[in-house]
């Protein structure tokens, strides 16, 4: 951040996170040239020179890390709850209503069968253990290790997408449809349960993402953010499917 410098007259502004934390800024003025009593008075002044702001503390960081989150945690559980519900139906009448022939045929826009790519929509809601997880160990955490840890991660982006084409690809080639079926309705199961034991402080928790792994993974997503995920992911991908069935 720029000193100030005799002259200037304002505020400054010091960034923490995503926050605009303000505050008055150094005024320098200069003395009058003429005193009282019509002496003159040649004074050399120097403005003093700004100390260095102190590291914000605890709670001050926690406050504003509150203030970011704020917009993002809103979330109406209902809505999810439907949305999730609708994903679910939509799986199982894909799943019902396409052929085996179907089911091999390439997806439109990716390497992946419709068999394949409906595991890896499946996916999306089965990874979201593992994420709330770890949403809730880095919200303890200073907010730059997240950033370095989404750093870290959009690094490794090319191996990733090796893995996750390999994982989807064997997955959806080995399982049933009926294993898959069993999946989904459990994992939905699991997140309505989840989702109902959620407060609204818990929803505020977040981390950063690695914004290059998804199109839907957003720089900082809180809880709220999360639940909204999947089924973003399931209703991208579907669009993708080469099936002729009508929902």
């Amino acid at each position: 951040m720029p000193a100030a410098t005799a002259g200037e007259d304002g505020v400054r502004s010091a960034h923490y996170s995503d926050c605009s934390i303000t505050g008055p800024g150094l005024l320098c003025r200069a003395l009058p040239a003429g005193l009282p009593g019509g002496r003159r008075h040649h004074r050399s002044i120097t403005a003093p020179t700004p100390s260095r702001p102190s590291r914000p503390s605890t709670l001050s960081r926690h406050l504003v890390k509150v203030a970011v989150q704020a917009d993002t945690a809103e979330v109406d559980k209902q809505a999810v709850h439907h949305d999730m519900e609708r994903a679910r139906a939509s799986f199982h009448r894909l799943l019902d209503g396409a052929s085996e022939a179907d089911l091999r045929r390439r997806s439109n826009g990716t390497r992946w069968t419709n068999k394949q790519l409906l595991f890896h929509m499946l996916l999306g809601y089965l990874i979201m253990r593992a994420l709330m997880r770890l949403t809730r160990l880095f919200d303890r955490l200073p907010t730059g290790a997240s950033r370095s840890y989404a750093r870290l991660l959009n690094a490794a982006t090319t191996p990733f997408d090796a893995v996750n084409y390999l994982g989807s690809a064997l997955a959806g080639t080995v399982l049933s449809r009926r294993r898959m079926a069993v999946l989904f309705d459990r994992v939905i199961a699991a997140l309505h349960r989840r989702l109902d034991g959620e407060t609204d402080t818990e929803l505020t928790r977040g981390m950063h993402y690695p914004t290059r792994w998804d199109p839907f993974f957003q720089d900082f997503m809180t809880l709220a953010d999360l639940y909204r995920f999947p089924t973003q992911h399931f209703d991208f991908h579907r669009r993708q499917l080469t099936l002729d069935i009508e929902e």
